[in-house]
């Protein structure tokens, strides 16, 4: 995960790493900054290798919870969204991230290329307008299938994230042919075991496609519904409004669409939580297949973070927000915070548990006594033997700022 590779006969030296897009629904919280630091931390290694790295973040901002929570808190969808990328950009500037550019969906550098991307699947012919009933989980702004609806971990018909009640909707809207591109998707998944990680999240996805893939709604109905209105319109179809999970997976594209940065695609690794795997595993792949693009190396979906053995909640007040991560930063510095992240984080099939004793504990036994004893005795022998002077990694002058 921490070192995403290509073959060593690969021509290219480029490596792209992202993030997922993050809601501007709220402001961000531990789980934001575990995935980035993730990210961060590979794309600072390949940096070190003097690879050409371009490393990807920003924020999905044309949910329907922009539109209802801007307009409880008195605000449009957009100075909503405003407010909170904002927050986002501070906490990964306090984090000390070290991304190369910070997409939001709101640009027009992205809304052209979303217009221009449908565009070509509706000309290919893997858009058609049907209907669509099904089970709608409005805290996440998804469709789910009937079987993940009613095995819900939460509860039969609840949301597998939230547990609220799932709604029954029936809708007009476009469809991408997502059963198309099953056989081709089987195929590529079995030819590269590495192209979703661990494998744990591999043999998931594989039991799910057993059930056989179905087309899926790319567009939802403007309706009296304010919130209804806000995203990218349909090529051709003023009516509707492109999905906001479709609009989303497209920012990996439209972020390198450009004549400069063309020469990074694909994506060496997408780095995500769970919870999102099958959007990146399946329908992002089937959209580039039609696309005609090339597919990601590798899908990498880490577990979560609990605290103190139990999942983390607002209505428990036990939730890691970015205000807490400011308080361990201060107490213990910028460093021991990534390095706490990274090294107990949930980056395999099992969650991780953050609490107070166990930081400490690692705090002095890692970064104190191990990490620290071994860099000040190797310091001093450097000061002893060689005046002071060490050269820098690989004689590679050109990492500086990428520490």
């Amino acid at each position: 995960l921490l070192c995403p590779t290509m073959p060593e006969s690969s021509p290219s030296s480029t490596r792209y790493i992202t993030t997922p897009i993050y809601y501007v629904n709220d402001r961000p919280h531990i789980g934001h900054c575990y995935t980035t630091v993730v990210a961060d931390v590979a794309a600072r290694f390949q940096r070190l290798f003097g690879r050409d790295v371009f490393f990807l973040t920003g924020t999905d901002e044309h949910a329907d919870k922009v539109v209802t929570s801007g307009a409880e808190h008195g605000m449009t969808p957009l100075q909503w969204a405003d407010r909170n990328a904002a927050e986002f950009e501070k906490a990964f500037k306090a984090m000390n991230f070290s991304h190369d550019d910070f997409i939001r969906t709101t640009q027009e550098r992205h809304k052209t290329k979303v217009v221009e991307y449908v565009s070509k699947l509706q000309k290919h012919g893997d858009v058609f307008l049907g209907e669509y009933e099904g089970w709608y989980d409005e805290s996440q702004d998804e469709y789910l299938t009937e079987t993940v609806a009613r095995e819900s971990p939460q509860g039969a018909y609840t949301s597998p994230v939230t547990g609220r009640p799932l709604v029954k909707r029936k809708e007009k809207n476009y469809f991408f042919k997502l059963s198309k591109y099953e056989a081709r998707l089987k195929a590529h998944i079995d030819q590269n075991p590495d192209f979703i990680l661990p494998e744990s999240r591999r043999n998931e996805v594989l039991g799910r496609l057993r059930e056989g893939l179905q087309d899926i709604p790319l567009s939802r109905p403007i309706t009296d519904d304010p919130a209804s209105a806000w995203g990218i319109r349909v090529p051709g179809d003023d009516t509707q409004r492109i999905y906001v999970w479709i609009d989303a997976l497209f920012n990996y594209l439209s972020a390198i669409d450009t004549p400069e940065r063309r020469k990074y695609w694909p994506p060496t690794v997408h780095v995500m939580a769970k919870d999102i795997l099958w959007f990146h595993a399946v329908i992002w792949p089937c959209m580039l297949m039609a696309l005609g693009e090339q597919l990601p190396r590798t899908v990498y979906a880490h577990a979560y973070w609990v605290r103190d053995g139990k999942k983390m909640s607002k209505s428990l007040k036990n939730f890691i927000d970015i205000d807490l991560l400011d308080a361990y930063i201060a107490k213990f510095s910028r460093d021991a915070v990534r390095y706490y992240l990274v090294t107990q984080g949930p980056s395999a099939s099992t969650d991780a548990d953050f609490s107070h004793m166990k930081f400490v504990e690692v705090f002095n036994a890692d970064l104190a006594n191990g990490i620290g004893n071994a860099t000040s005795r190797v310091g001093n022998m450097i000061a002893k033997y060689f005046d002071g002077a060490c050269p820098d990694a690989k004689g590679n002058a050109g990492l500086a700022g990428h520490d």
